[in-house]
């Protein structure tokens, strides 16, 4: 397939961009500084600023799927979103955030007492991105949120899926290495599951 990253430099997002090359998809891996971004089999750095909605959908257009994997507080969700609708890309998928997780029925993490005070206002970002998705008729989004801590490590294979609770292994550790998320990610743009949908995925 030909998949257009947004943020490709980026911790995951260089991740996504490797696992997808892996693979043997074409990648058009977009970046403000392209030469950030690794030399990698099928994979073409191209400059791009995610703040371009029209620019954006120029570098989008023509793909079969667009990937955004860029910081809330460094983008505007509503111009990714109108960049996707323009480009008339197949599929559109974001690098969400575990904030608007639920650890209750109708409690998100990011509402939580222990919360960091620092990400509070990334993940709020993140998870208005999301209620902005469930309101479109027309795009075809999935949105993946990463566990509650998404970090350098690994890349096993072996992770599970849940939708909107946030996941924990038998320790209570919520985690995912950015390596693992790409394979979930790129599984999902292989063989669709979740299809206007918000997945997760953890240990």
């Amino acid at each position: 397939m030909k998949i257009a990253v947004a943020g490709a430099s980026g911790r995951a997002g260089s991740e996504i961009t490797k696992e997808l090359s892996r693979r043997g998809h074409t990648v058009t891996a977009i970046a403000r500084n392209p030469e950030k971004i690794a030399a990698l089999p099928n994979v073409t750095p191209t400059k791009g600023d995610v703040l371009d909605q029209a620019g954006l959908a120029r570098l989008w257009a023509g793909h079969d799927v667009a990937i955004s994997s860029v910081h809330f507080l460094a983008s505007d969700a509503l111009k990714l979103i109108g960049a996707a609708k323009e480009s008339k890309v197949g599929r559109y998928v974001v690098v969400g955030g575990a904030g608007s997780l639920e650890v209750a029925p109708g409690v998100k993490l990011v509402t939580t007492p222990g919360f960091p005070a620092q990400y509070k206002a990334e993940a709020e970002k993140g998870s208005d991105f999301l209620d902005l998705l469930r309101q479109e008729k027309d795009l075809n989004w999935t949105f993946i949120s990463p566990s509650a801590l998404f970090i350098e490590g690994e890349r096993t294979g072996k992770f599970r899926l849940g939708t909107d609770q946030l996941l924990a292994d038998a320790n209570g550790k919520s985690w995912i290495t950015f390596a693992d998320y790409a394979i979930a990610l790129a599984d999902e743009i292989e063989r669709p599951a979740h299809l206007r949908q918000r997945f997760t995925v953890g240990y």
